[in-house]
């Protein structure tokens, strides 16, 4: 069974020679901060599956449109046009990025949380909803409106495929339905068997919408080869700042479906009746959920990231990515009290996300002395995926966890983990730091005194 989402893209990345290709240069890759034992180092950035640091080149390109910035769709000055050009063009570059079908539509959103919202809003009367627990909070909670079948967290990614075609079989067959899949866990960067479960959704009259915030920044996709209805993603995970989002596919349910916001944009035209309302014709296009004056910039900066990881090749991205977990991986499992969390095993591929567990540590007091004492910035908690990390630590439903520090003092057991991320503009240094940081911290402890503040764990400066 192929797990990775484009199989040709995956062969071509096996084949290329990582040597080739440099970290791609990233905003704040020269930033030092200050170490609690004294001193500064260069910051080490290794939570990319939160926000990615913004390529250089995205920044470069926006500094250059700022001065011609003007509002789209709604003027006759040159800026107004040059500004509604390239926010079109942004989104057929977005289109081409996505490997996207000739009738799709790309709706530019605030983020993967706010284009699934959208789709949620969209979904048809009765419509019946499937989603794994091992979602990421924005692709777990939006479906508050449909009737939702929840899955359990599968063990292998055939497992996955067989228990959403169990799930599907007892579904109406006549009625709407909807699957909800990752690409790549936000917890333990593994791939999902994507184009599998997309076709086990079509062959029970589902469609699917994939939530790639965590697959594209990592790994090239194509809607068409995946046969997925959507997709959702987020700019500021895709080395693109300033709030920006996208949900593209099918468009007759975004076309069917009221607009997500009523307002100037979404409206064709408006006309007081007789009887003293108002009357709207809505568009059909993408701008129907479009309303108000959109974040050009922001998706300006998308479509920037795309042509910048596309020129870069992203196959050797691929490629140099995966020297880099086999770094973190091979030098974890040389500590002993270290735990990756992990659903489909040490085969599985995954993108450069890995969370673990130290015996003895509290992840939170592991994390901030990872930050204090050494520069390396990590993520700590339940990262949005509550169900899953449960799930991998083994924890009762009902035991407490929130996503930062709980009041148990350092070293006491914790119902949280620690997340380390990189991508295409992480250096080999800081993933060598991260390594020799943890075996450091495991073997000889922290060098400095930590407590609980406002829910997060801090060094004691008093």
């Amino acid at each position: 069974m192929s797990v990775y989402p484009n199989a040709a893209g995956t062969a071509a990345a096996d084949a290329a020679d990582p040597s080739l290709c440099a970290p791609l240069p990233v905003l704040g890759r020269d930033v030092t901060v200050p170490l609690v034992t004294g001193g500064e180092v260069t910051y080490a950035a290794l939570d990319y599956a939160a926000s990615a640091p913004a390529l250089q080149r995205v920044w470069d390109d926006v500094a250059a449109y700022a001065p011609y910035y003007g509002s789209v769709h709604r003027g006759a000055g040159y800026l107004s046009q040059l500004s509604t050009d390239l926010f079109e063009n942004s989104r057929a570059v977005v289109h081409e990025f996505l490997g996207c079908r000739a009738g799709d539509q790309v709706v530019f959103t605030r983020s993967t949380t706010d284009s699934l919202n959208l789709l949620a809003a969209a979904l048809p009367a009765g419509c019946e909803v499937f989603v794994f627990e091992t979602e990421h909070h924005a692709s777990l909670l939006p479906w508050r409106n449909a009737r939702v079948t929840y899955l359990d967290a599968p063990r292998t990614p055939g497992e996955a495929v067989r228990t959403l075609e169990h799930a599907l079989a007892g579904r109406d067959p006549y009625g709407p339905a909807l699957v909800c899949v990752t690409g790549a866990s936000n917890v333990t960067g593994e791939v999902w068997p994507v184009r599998e479960l997309a076709a086990a959704a079509h062959a029970y009259g589902a469609r699917i919408v994939l939530d790639a915030a965590q697959l594209a920044p990592h790994h090239p996709l194509s809607v068409e080869e995946l046969d997925v209805d959507w997709v959702a993603f987020s700019g500021h995970k895709l080395y693109a700042p300033f709030g920006s989002g996208v949900l593209a596919g099918r468009a007759d349910w975004l076309r069917e479906a009221e607009p997500y916001l009523a307002g100037g944009g979404a409206s064709r035209t408006v006309a007081r009746r007789a009887d003293g309302g108002v009357e709207v014709e809505w568009h059909t296009t993408a701008a129907r959920h479009e309303a108000g004056s959109p974040n050009v910039i922001g998706v300006y900066s998308i479509a920037s990231a795309c042509k910048a990881l596309t020129e870069a090749g992203f196959d050797r991205l691929v490629a140099r990515e995966r020297l880099l977990i086999a770094k973190v991986r091979e030098g974890l499992a040389e500590v002993p009290e270290v735990r990756l969390l992990s659903l489909f095993g040490d085969d599985a591929p995954r993108v450069g996300v890995l969370s673990f567990v130290v015996d003895g540590w509290n992840s939170s007091h592991f994390a901030a002395a990872l930050s204090a004492e050494y520069g390396i910035g990590v993520r700590d908690g339940l990262f949005c995926a509550h169900p899953l990390v449960r799930t991998l630590l083994g924890s009762d439903p009902q035991d407490v966890g929130e996503c930062g520090a709980p009041e148990a003092g350092p070293g006491e057991k914790s119902l949280n983990a620690i997340r380390v991320s990189f991508g295409a503009g992480t250096p080999d240094e800081h993933v060598e730091r991260f390594v020799r940081a943890v075996k450091e911290l495991v073997r000889d402890g922290a060098q400095w005194k930590y407590r609980t503040e406002n829910g997060r764990c801090v060094p004691d400066r008093g």
